[in-house]
């Protein structure tokens, strides 16, 4: 029933796509799932153009026919389109569970609009029981550890994982997120810290499925 869902928030999402587009494709099985389907459509005779947040996006795309630019000659994406580890109605998300959350970020920073997709279970009331990953130069590692001990993450150490930039993945376990932009704040002041999994601007809509059913919530306003 999971990947169902993942799969009718992906379809119900890419009908948004239109000919001519640039997207940004997500990570993850949910997006693994918007992937097929825009594969499907390029097929059947939409024209887009693509970018990719990681390598095994890029090739899932390939395989499906999506034409793939390099992002690095990109100012700016139409709608980009990927799931998350935990959003809340605030459009809070927790996003990093694939390790591509860096590359994920600026794609959606890049973006005139970004959607989130997910099944029932990523929904929660407010954001903080899942992992909270983050990106580490390699050369600052121990000193970033140290930092995020120090701030009660109790970070731990993907084993031998490395992103597809070479960097080193570290899931935090912080207690509570009662204030995430603070948090995000601090995080993004540590030297050799690279990115992290918080995403508070940057979702303009969710497609859910619970149950068959799929559910869109639109950003409104100013979150708190």
């Amino acid at each position: 029933m999971v990947d169902s869902d993942k799969k009718a928030a992906a379809l119900a999402a890419i009908v948004e796509v239109q000919d001519g587009m640039l997207v940004g494709l997500g990570t993850g099985s949910t997006a693994a799932f918007a992937i097929a389907g825009l594969g499907a459509r390029v097929a059947q005779g939409l024209s887009i153009r693509a970018v990719a947040t990681s390598a095994a996006s890029e090739r899932q795309a390939r395989a499906c026919g999506i034409p793939i630019v390099d992002f690095a000659d990109v100012a700016q994406v139409d709608l980009t389109i990927d799931g998350a580890d935990e959003i809340d109605s605030r459009l809070f998300a927790i996003k990093g569970a694939g390790g591509a959350m860096l590359r994920e970020k600026i794609v959606a920073a890049s973006s005139a609009r970004m959607i989130v997709i997910a099944d029932g279970s990523k929904r929660v009331d407010r954001i903080g029981r899942a992992k909270l990953p983050v990106e580490i130069l390699p050369f600052g590692a121990a000193y970033v550890l140290r930092v995020l001990t120090e701030m009660g993450g109790a970070p731990v150490v993907r084993g031998d994982y490395r992103t597809d930039q070479g960097n080193i993945v570290a899931d935090c376990h912080f207690a509570a997120l009662d204030d995430p932009r603070t948090l995000a704040a601090a995080l993004a002041a540590i030297p050799g810290m690279l990115g992290h999994g918080l995403f508070l601007n940057e979702v303009d809509a969710v497609y859910i499925a619970e149950n068959g059913i799929v559910t869109r919530l639109e950003r409104t306003g100013a979150s708190a």
